[in-house]
């Protein structure tokens, strides 16, 4: 799908804010339906895999996915796949070509634990999610935590790898969900920012503003990142139920006010500026569009901050 550069400005121009609300209802839908999916689903399988690579909103998309379903009746509740990350350890860890660590790698998940936890609730058991702690690279055993089931239970498994082979493999009867951007931008047929520059401002933006980390950083590791993708997330896509686009036609007339003094931070001689070069051009084509306009449930509130969900 492409948004044209032309109707976006012009939307802004005359009617900004029902050019947000349409943007955000026809997301909502898709996420709605993918809740009555699930519902309808819910004799086959309580367990929903929702999977989607780096700023795609998944975590927005997993939260109003939950509120839709409690509304259906169903008692939903969304364990993150991170904490089922293994403790490193620098001998046995996956590495990059580059001999790093290779944190988007599926082989740093406990795949037998994850396993063993889906078939437990789906009898109905009790299990405890382990809690992975990121600043230490190691599990937290004094914080993990009881969950079960309850009647009308549906659990929301999130994370990039969601629907590996691995799992989804042990576990066809499970609910499937991709998230991700899926739409270019374009101005007379020359597409301007594409589907994954969406994701990496709104990643750099994200990681700047709520995670400390430094822009130039966050771009040397994109390239790992969509590496990553290509190897272990994009091969599963097609195996989702429902994909659903994240991307909303007017986010970089809003981004773009909390892009530019981000990317301002990032050298010129920094790896892989040409990428930032490239949207920063961009952006000045852009109509910029009032921030306050974007409603506190929206994903992109994921990454600009002010969002009505906790994360």
């Amino acid at each position: 799908m492409i948004y044209d550069l032309t109707t976006i400005n012009r939307l802004i121009t005359y009617a900004p804010g029902d050019y947000v609300r349409d943007s955000e209802k026809y997301l909502n839908s898709r996420i709605r339906r993918a809740a009555d999916e699930i519902f309808n689903h819910i004799d086959q399988s309580r367990i929903v895999l929702l999977s989607g690579p780096s700023g795609s909103g998944k975590t927005t998309t997993a939260k109003k996915l939950t509120a839709d379903l409690i509304n259906l009746g169903l008692n939903a509740q969304i364990i993150s796949l991170d904490h089922y990350f293994l403790t490193v350890n620098p001998l046995t860890a996956p590495r990059t070509p580059s001999g790093d660590i290779d944190y988007e790698s599926p082989a740093c998940l406990d795949m037998p634990l994850l396993n063993e936890h889906f078939e437990i609730l789906a009898d109905g058991g009790e299990i405890v999610i382990p809690y992975f702690s990121f600043a230490q690279q190691a599990r937290a055993e004094d914080r993990s935590a009881p969950m079960r089931l309850e009647k009308n239970g549906v659990a929301i498994f999130e994370g990039i790898h969601a629907l590996n082979e691995q799992i989804t493999r042990e576990h066809p009867e499970a609910y499937r969900v991709y998230v991700s951007t899926l739409t270019d931008i374009a101005d007379k047929g020359d597409v301007l920012i594409d589907s994954n520059g969406l994701r990496l401002v709104r990643r750099i933006v994200r990681d700047d503003s709520f995670r400390g980390a430094d822009p130039a950083f966050t771009l040397q590791m994109w390239q790992n990142v969509r590496r990553g993708e290509v190897l272990n997330i994009l091969p599963y896509k097609d195996t989702a139920h429902m994909t659903i686009d994240s991307a909303l036609p007017y986010e970089i007339s809003v981004m773009k006010q909390f892009a530019g003094d981000v990317f301002n931070k990032i050298p010129e001689d920094a790896e892989h500026y040409d990428i930032i070069r490239h949207v920063l051009d961009a952006f000045r084509l852009f109509k910029a569009i009032d921030p306050s306009l974007v409603p506190p449930d929206s994903i992109l509130r994921e990454f600009i901050g002010g969002s009505c969900f906790e994360y």
